[in-house]
């Protein structure tokens, strides 16, 4: 499974973190695969989560665009 598969897969189930992405699939570049994702169609959420005096993203995948024109 590449990591977008992964990432894909656990962004419609649940919120997912980088350490998440990082220990899930070895990804060291959730936003880079959120992007990718994006670029194919895809809504994503996202919500800033505040722990410990840092902040950091968490993404949920919710739909695929059916209007976008993927015949580029």
């Amino acid at each position: 499974m590449t990591q977008a598969e992964w990432v894909l897969k656990e962004g419609k189930r649940r919120w997912i973190t980088p350490l998440d992405a990082y220990l899930g699939c070895g990804c060291l570049r959730l936003a880079a695969r959120i992007l990718d994702l994006k670029r194919e169609g895809y809504t994503i959420n996202k919500k800033t989560i505040y722990k410990n005096g840092k902040h950091f993203a968490s993404y949920k995948v919710r739909s695929k665009n059916a209007s976008r024109n993927d015949s580029r």
